[in-house]
This record gives C-alpha cells, sequence and structure tokens, in this order.
C-alpha cells in the first residue's frame, strides 16, 4: 500500500496497518528527533582506531567497559593531533560528541568534539567509588565469603595465555601436592576483552562439579593493566559464584576490586599455590607426628591400666581368689539357718492356734452338749422339739443322747 506525503500520519501513534510509514520517513523522523539531542560527553573504550596518512576524518570504536555495546565515533584528525599524547586501542577516553543519524543507512554514529584520555587519578577515583558501592551492598562482606577446601579434586585456573602467572600456579601446587588436577582457561588479562573472556572461563569453571576451587591469577601491572579486575561486571560474577575464588592478581601492592569480593586474596600466583592444597611433606610429618603421640598415649594408657591392674589383683581379697566365695557361702548359710527357725517359730506359733480353736470348737460343739447330760428330741422327721406345744398324746418321738439314741412316745402324766 503506498500513501501520499499529504496522507501520511503525523505522529508514530497514529501509524495503523492501513496507514503506515514507509521506512524512509521512519528514518527521516529519527533523525530529526536525534538532531534536537544536545551535545554530550560520555566515556568509553576505544575498541578500534582507524586513522588515514593525509586524512582529515579519523573513526573509531568506542565500546563500553561494562556491557557488549559499541558505537562507531567519527572525529577531527585536528582534535587527534590536538592531544598531548597519542592514544591507542584499549585506552579510556572522554569524548564530547553530537549524536548523528545517517537516513540512508539507519545508522546512529556520533560525531566528536574533543577527546580526552582518562588520567591516572581520575581512574582511581572512579574505581574508589565503586568500590564503596558494591561495599555498601554488602558484597564484600566477610560472612559471604567460603572457606577453601582441604584438598580440591580439582583447581580451576584463570590466566593469560602461556602466562608466567600460570606456571608459577601450576608449578608451585605440583611441588607440594603432586598430581593434583587442573582445568585451564587462558583469557586476555588486560585489554577490550578482558573482561568478557575472564567472566565466560568463570561460568564454565562454576558450572564443573569436580572443580572445587577457582584461581584468578595474573602478574603485575600498571593500573590500566589491572583496570579489567576492578570491573563491576567482573565483581559481581564472582560474588555470585557457587566455587571458592581466589584472586592472585598483581603483586602485593596491587589491590584490584577482586581482592575485596574473592573468598581469599593472594598475594601473588605463588602464594595461591600456597592457598589451595597444602604441603604434602609438611602433612606427611604432622601425620607420623600425631601417630607418634597417639601411639605413645596409647602405651601410657595401657601401662597405667596395667598398673592399676596389678594393684587390685594384690590386694588381700583377690590374694585368696575363694576367700569372697566364701564370705558370701557363709552369708547364705547364716540367712538359711536365720530363715529355718523362723519358720519354726511360725508354725509353731499357728500349731497352738489351731489348737486352741480346736478345743474352742468341742466346747462348743452339740455333742459336748450332750456329753453333760442333755438331750435332743425330734419328731420322726427329724424336726427338733423346742415347745411341747409341738408334741401330744401317744406321738412317738426320738430321743438322741451323749452314747445312741431311743424312741418314746409322749403321755399325759
Amino acid at each position: 500500500m503506498t500513501s501520499s506525503p499529504a496522507s501520511l500520519p503525523e505522529r508514530a501513534a497514529d501509524t495503523t496497518p492501513e496507514h503506515p510509514w514507509p521506512v524512509r520517513v521512519l528514518s527521516m523522523k529519527i533523525g530529526e528527533y536525534i538532531e534536537k539531542m544536545s551535545v554530550v560527553w560520555i566515556e568509553g573504550q576505544i575498541v578500534q582506531l582507524n586513522r588515514r596518512p593525509g586524512g582529515r576524518t579519523a573513526f573509531l570504536t568506542l565500546r563500553d567497559p561494562d556491557v557488549d555495546m559499541s558505537f562507531s565515533v567519527a572525529i577531527a584528525a585536528t582534535a587527534l593531533d590536538a592531544m598531548a599524547r597519542p592514544v591507542g586501542q584499549g585506552e579510556r577516553v572522554v569524548i564530547q560528541c553530537k549524536p548523528a543519524f545517517w537516513e540512508q543507512r539507519g545508522q546512529l554514529t556520533l560525531d566528536a568534539r574533543q577527546i580526552r584520555p582518562v588520567g591516572i587519578g581520575e581512574l582511581l577515583a572512579r574505581i574508589d567509588y565503586l568500590k564503596r558501592m558494591l561495599a555498601s551492598e554488602g558484597i564484600f562482606a566477610a560472612e559471604r565469603k567460603r572457606r577453601l577446601p582441604f584438598l580440591p579434586q580439582t583447581i580451576g585456573l584463570i590466566s593469560g595465555r602461556a602466562s608466567a602467572a600460570e606456571r608459577d600456579v601450576v608449578e608451585n601446587v605440583a611441588r607440594r601436592w603432586p598430581g593434583m588436577a587442573f582445568e585451564i582457561r587462558s583469557v586476555a588479562v588486560q585489554g577490550v576483552n578482558a573482561v568478557e573472556e575472564v567472566c565466560r572461563a568463570l561460568a564454565d569453571l562454576d558450572a564443573l562439579p569436580h572443580v572445587d576451587v577457582i584461581v584468578i591469577a595474573r602478574g603485575g601491572g600498571s593500573v590500566e593493566d589491572l583496570l579489567a579486575f576492578s570491573n563491576e561486571s567482573l565483581i559481581r560474577a564472582v560474588a555470585a559464584a557457587r566455587t571458592p575464588v581466589v584472586s592472585a592478581i598483581g603483586h602485593d601492592i596491587d589491590t584490584p576490586l577482586l581482592d575485596y569480593v574473592a573468598d581469599v586474596r593472594a598475594s601473588t600466583p605463588t602464594h595461591a599455590a600456597s592457598l589451595v592444597v597444602p604441603d604434602a611433606r609438611a602433612v606427611r610429618t604432622e601425620l607420623d607426628t600425631a601417630r607418634d603421640r597417639l601411639r605413645r598415649a596409647v602405651a601410657d594408657h595401657l601401662l597405667r591400666e596395667r598398673r592399676r591392674l596389678v594393684e587390685l589383683t594384690s590386694r588381700p581379697v583377690l590374694t585368696d581368689r575363694t576367700a569372697y566365695v566364701r564370705t558370701q557361702r557363709a552369708e547364705i548359710a547364716a540367712y538359711r539357718r536365720r530363715a529355718h527357725l523362723r519358720a519354726e517359730a511360725l508354725i509353731g506359733r499357728d500349731r497352738d492356734r489351731v489348737e486352741h480353736l480346736r478345743r474352742q470348737a468341742r466346747l462348743l460343739s452339740p455333742q459336748a452338749t450332750l456329753d453333760r447330760g442333755y438331750a435332743l428330741v425330734t419328731e420322726p422327721d427329724g424336726t427338733i422339739v423346742t415347745d411341747q406345744e409341738q408334741v401330744g398324746v401317744g406321738d412317738l418321738l426320738r430321743v438322741r443322747v451323749a452314747r445312741g439314741d431311743f424312741a418314746v412316745r409322749a403321755s399325759d402324766a
């Protein structure tokens, strides 16, 4: 669908599927908007610088050191010539520029007016500001730092390609603990790609389950050379790593921000080797010493127990092994006699009590009454006669006396 210029929407918000903008109109609108922008000062790192001999304009690529983003910059050759010293690739600069948009290409560029190198003092001030900001977030806090393993299974090493730092770490670790395994990642340790390569190597080693500690090592250098190890992106990547990290950057006087976020700081790569693995000879000596102490302690304990046993067996009660048995046997016999006498006494008392009860029972029994001359009169059916009204004249009765019984007949006399 083609629209005439008069029928095109004035604003982007007014465009529709039926009334779109042609690409050229969008490019023109973007150019008009960017043209209204003010001149701005920006900071970045020079990735590439192209200057042709005799050319009036030089071109450079300016990159943000913290993220993967860059802009093309055009600058007058006279502005470069006016600098106190030439600038080169990898250097940080501050540029005054005006954004410009090429409508035919749809490309945003920067038209530089002035360029200034970032001085050492300014770099240090910015590093100090970043240090204070990260410290306020607790990234450098001691409580978040992890202890190094006593003896790692594998050491991860991030260092420069075929660098002296790599050689120092590997050789000193081999001297202290021969046969230690390494996972080595060779990266750029300065320049425009250093931060990206170190972060990528850190993430790679941190994902390996057999890597128990990671050493980031580099030899000494200037503030600019070690700038990558004070980069915010790298610092946050180290803080987020699950594996303990050892910083071994530069010499003892060098203190990039990596030293503050790492779990352990080594003053040199050689020192890092002594931190990540113990000295096998020292460990062997300690083990031998501990074994000797344990052997002496066990021998002393056995000697004390043997002396104590001799003392116990030399006591009178143990010199005659049967004395204790005889004593216990005599006590048991005494208890048995006492129990027998006690039982006999109880039985005698109970026998007397039974006899007494028997006598009482005899005195109170009906037979005893009969023996005293009394008689028991019953009717033929066995009913005891207790009242004369129960008996009529001529009734047959049975009389029981002490020795026998006989029948009688009642009369009225």
